[in-house]
């Protein structure tokens, strides 16, 4: 898809979310328009396109909500029907794209898209692999650290032969960040530079330690 679809997208508008490149999202869709949209989407290519919200307002309490350019274009990998006629899906990243023309807005937004290019790389670059390993370090660290927390057993990482771009995109959906700081990570087009300062956030944020609850007023 070097160019993106041939035709238009649905767009469907987030609050607080980004999705990143082969990464996973899982979404409960309850919006009557929205849920409008998974059936057509459904019906077809199962292609979405995810876009976050300029205002923040709830897209149900606007129906044609301002999203930002910068998108996600997903794959509707899963889907589970729920009694109250919603859905809950598991949306895969496939590629960042721009939205370029909004064709229609009723019942849901459809947009014209392209795909945008990241820098080239390769796997084997030593720089690639220094970063990767730090990555995959970093996420052992976090995933671990918020295992502990809950009291569970640690997630499972990235299969050993996962990309680094795969292994970027988990560290940027692990992120503790508001979506609009993840959003300006979706928008730089080179993945090692992405990589480069989501671990870096995620190291400072591990060095800091824990967040107090809210109530906490202990002190060390």
């Amino acid at each position: 898809m070097p160019s993106g679809p041939g035709h238009a997208v649905p767009v469907l508008p987030l609050t607080d979310a980004v999705l990143f490149p082969h990464a996973v999202l899982p979404l409960r869709v309850t919006d009557l328009r929205q849920r409008t949209l998974v059936r057509d989407a459904l019906s077809g290519e199962r292609t979405v396109a995810l876009a976050l919200c300029r205002s923040g307002a709830e897209p149900g309490e606007n129906p044609n909500p301002d999203v930002f350019p910068i998108a996600c274009l997903a794959r509707i990998q899963a889907v589970e029907w729920l009694p109250d006629d919603c859905y809950d899906l598991k949306l895969v990243g496939v590629a960042r794209v721009r939205l370029e023309r909004r064709v229609r807005e009723y019942p849901y937004p459809k947009a014209r898209l392209r795909v945008l290019p990241e820098e080239p790389y390769t796997e084997d670059d030593p720089l690639v692999q220094i970063e990767r390993q730090a990555s995959l370090r970093v996420l052992e660290r976090l995933l671990g650290a918020a295992a502990a927390a809950a009291g569970v057993a640690k997630a499972p990482l990235l299969p050993p032969q996962a990309s680094y771009a795969a292994v970027v995109s988990m560290m940027c959906m692990c992120l503790e960040a508001d979506a609009g700081e993840k959003l300006g990570l979706l928008e730089i087009d080179s993945v090692i530079e992405r990589g480069k300062q989501a671990r870096e956030r995620i190291e400072r944020r591990l060095r800091s330690g824990p967040r107090p609850e809210p109530g906490d007023t202990r002190t060390n």
